[in-house]
């Protein structure tokens, strides 16, 4: 009764004998189904009054607005109607009181602003009426009795969820922006009211029915379990591994990737506990673990070895590295996880659920992000090339007269390097026993470019492909390198690939796997590394294959039951079956020309001839017959578009002639035939117009021998050549050895 009494009394003061008016209005806000906006508010909000209205340009209009503001109420959150409807009861109820008609319209004015309620907006107009009067009403908000005037605020509708969600939305939005216009306002409350709110917000929170609350400190704290596990892994593989290419194995104690990964998982527990708190301890202990990977980080980045001719950084480089990045990481994680605050995340869908994907992510990232980058960090830091592009240069013709072209510059080559150059369109390709392959003009000798590789100490196994434009190296234990033959550097690819799969041919590529015994993968190959297609023919089968432009075959040796063996014709882009039938080649390679694929086969026991099959669709196109007295085991090599065959005439001749048969690729006919007083083993060699090329030592002499459709002579070499190492054949131009270098012959 007091409040009631006391709420007449600032009527009286300020509309004198309109008694009936404010009974009416009191009793509006003291009405028994009231739960909101009740008299102590009402009380409150002209209590404020006292404190701003100075600030007012007609404070008796910003006294009335207060008055009429919550008068008509609906439960619920009607705010804007409710301000509509006290407007127009304010505009109803005045003029009968002698309040004029400006003074009746800025009452109702200043109502309807309390249902819109418009954020602060330092660049508006003036307005001190409504500037006064939506501060004093906001000025509930720091009253002690605050929480009161919430929770009725709460109860005040029928659907309780939905309007504690319409409340917390509201709060939140309060507490991002200013609340006041006035400095007075702002002054007296703004400090109050902001606790209040955040009290409230936080009562507001624990009650919405939230399955995703607390989602990023869970994605957090799945960052910090799993980030120290996958740095202990990445330190255990580390262990036998070296830190420099140069040792090759690391023959040292175990040292740092064992501390790695007991600090590593060590931190799991640590961090998974404070990431998990609130407050100064929490971050002081996560940050400290954070500043501590750092330094390791930054003292690991620092110490890895420069990259030198013979030296560079090795496996465990980037796998140290990885493991403390993952350790800054999860302390980063942690100690935001611990600044966050909040409620700690609960076994929820939504908290479990972040946590799992957060982790998932950094699997994802590791293993299709960071091992990526790790190997190209390797193959980046371990390479040295020099030297300059070079323009196209075709081979010279050797006319083999006995004299010198060219000598290389003094390499140290040992006796493998010529056999096993390479022709390419930009030069001849050799590899050292250091790792490095080295590109040679081939009218002069000198080196192009050289490309060098300090984690590797072996003799590389050269490939020309891409039409002689690309150069595919094979590294023991790196795999297959692809080099623009033009300038030394790697081709932009997924390479290298597995150093396990073995090349069945190489232009156009094709590789094999052997998943199991005797159960062979061929697959298709693109420039990029890329599998096009993964032939798989089953158990008990190993493949060997070659390739024209278009088409694959595949040549299938069954080890199991009587199944005979095959060749099957596959779409060189697709991999698709074109044709399969009983496979009769002689094992060996074969040979392709255009569209055909050339071999040797037995159709019976000791009947031979070489066939020539269109490799599309499987036809056989023409075949030659081999004498029946021949019984050297017939070799056949390709000329251009011719393709030359060499045997011995008879069993009791193995030792002292052979016979030189050269076919044309396209029709198999016989474009001429030598038999000749001599021997050709296996270091024969076949120039691309057909001539049959060997060395023999003669007493001390270096003889070459060479035999075309003019028929054999000999011509003894110059003593710089060393005869037991054997020649090489690029194009026309003939390659053999010095002691130290390589020689091209005139």
């Amino acid at each position: 009764m007091s409040r009631v009494t006391g709420l007449r009394e600032r009527w009286n003061d300020l509309i004198p004998g309109a008694a009936e008016l404010a009974d009416d209005l009191v009793e509006r806000y003291c009405a028994p189904g009231r739960k909101a906006f009740r008299d102590q508010y009402l009380q409150r909000v002209l209590d404020a009054l006292g404190t701003l209205d100075q600030l007012s340009a007609d404070p008796t209009a910003v006294y009335l607005a207060a008055w009429f503001h919550q008068a008509v109420h609906t439960p619920g959150d009607h705010t804007v109607a409710d301000a509509e409807a006290s407007a127009e009861l304010a505009a109803e109820k005045l003029p009968a009181y002698g309040v004029t008609a400006a003074r009746t319209a800025e009452v109702a004015r200043l109502v309807l602003l309390t249902g819109a309620r418009p954020p602060v907006d330092p660049d508006s107009a003036p307005d001190p009426n409504a500037d006064v009067l939506l501060d004093a009403v906001n000025a509930t908000m720091a009253d002690p009795e605050y929480a009161v005037q919430a929770a009725e605020l709460r109860r005040d509708s029928d659907d309780r969820g939905t309007t504690v969600k319409q409340r917390h939305a509201l709060v939140g939005a309060l507490l991002e922006r200013p609340i006041y216009r006035t400095q007075l306002a702002r002054d007296r409350f703004d400090v109050k009211a902001r606790a209040n709110l955040k009290r409230e917000f936080a009562v507001l929170d624990g009650e919405i029915p939230a399955p995703w609350r607390g989602w990023q400190r869970a994605a957090l704290i799945g960052v910090v379990l799993i980030g120290p596990l996958l740095a202990a892994l990445a330190s255990f593989g580390a262990l036998d591994i070296p830190w420099e290419a140069s040792a090759r194995t690391n023959s040292g104690p175990p040292g740092l990737p064992v501390l790695l990964c007991v600090v590593a998982l060590g931190t799991i527990p640590l961090l998974y506990r404070f990431a998990r708190r609130n407050g100064r301890p929490a971050k002081v202990v996560t940050g400290a673990v954070t500043a501590a990977a750092a330094v390791a980080l930054l003292i690991a980045v620092l110490r890895i070895p420069a990259t030198t001719p013979s030296n560079g950084p090795g496996g465990r480089v980037p796998l140290v590295v990885f493991a403390l990045t993952l350790l800054v990481l999860s302390g980063i994680a942690a100690f935001v996880s611990a600044s966050l605050g909040g409620p700690v995340p609960t076994a929820d869908r939504g908290p479990v659920l972040a946590g799992v994907a957060a982790a998932v992510v950094i699997v994802l990232l590791a293993v299709f992000v960071a091992e990526p980058v790790g190997r190209s960090y390797l193959l980046q830091s371990n390479e040295r090339i020099t030297g300059s592009a070079g323009s196209e240069a075709p081979a010279p013709r050797s006319e083999l007269d006995g004299r010198i072209a060219w000598v290389s510059p003094s390499t140290s080559l040992r006796a493998e390097a010529v056999s096993t150059a390479v022709a390419t369109r930009y030069g001849i390709a050799i590899s050292r026993q250091t790792g490095t392959i080295e590109m040679l003009d081939p009218a002069t000798g000198e080196v192009r470019w050289k490309h060098t590789r300090s984690d590797v100490d072996v003799r590389p196994k050269l490939a020309a492909t891409g039409d002689g434009r690309l150069l595919l190296v094979n590294f023991d234990r790196l795999g297959y390198l692809l080099l623009d033959a033009s300038t030394g550097r790697r081709a932009p690819g997924r390479w290298p690939r597995d150093r396990d799969n073995t090349l069945e041919y190489a232009d156009p590529l094709l590789t094999g796997e052997q998943v199991s015994k005797g159960s062979d993968k061929l697959r298709g190959v693109n420039e990029k590394g890329g599998t096009r297609w993964t032939f798989e023919p089953g158990r008990c089968t190993t493949i060997s294959a070659a390739a024209t432009t278009d088409t694959a075959v595949a040549f299938l040796n069954h080890s199991c039951g009587k199944q005979p063996d095959e060749a099957v014709g596959l779409d060189l882009k697709t991999g698709k079956e074109l044709w399969r039938r009983s496979n009769q080649w002689s094992d060996g390679d074969q040979l392709t020309i255009d569209g055909l694929l050339i071999g040797l086969e037995s159709p019976s026991e000791g009947q031979h001839t070489v066939t020539g099959v269109e490799a599309r669709t499987g036809e056989v196109k023409w075949r030659w017959d081999v004498p029946e007295a021949w019984a050297c085991g017939s070799r056949l090599a390709r000329a251009g578009r011719q393709v030359v065959l060499l045997d011995c005439p008879s069993k009791a001749a193995q030792r002292t002639a052979v016979v030189a048969t050269v076919l044309d690729g396209e029709t198999g006919r016989m474009a001429w035939q030598r038999t000749v007083t001599a021997q050709f083993g296996i270091r024969s060699k076949i120039t691309a117009d057909g001539r049959v090329v060997s060395l023999t030592d003669a007493r001390g002499d270096c003889v070459l021998t060479v035999l075309s459709e003019s028929g054999q002579r000999q011509v003894t070499l110059p003593e710089d050549v060393v005869c037991a190492r054997g020649l090489q054949t690029i194009g026309n131009q003939v390659l053999v050895s010095g002691p130290d270098t390589i020689i091209a012959l005139r």
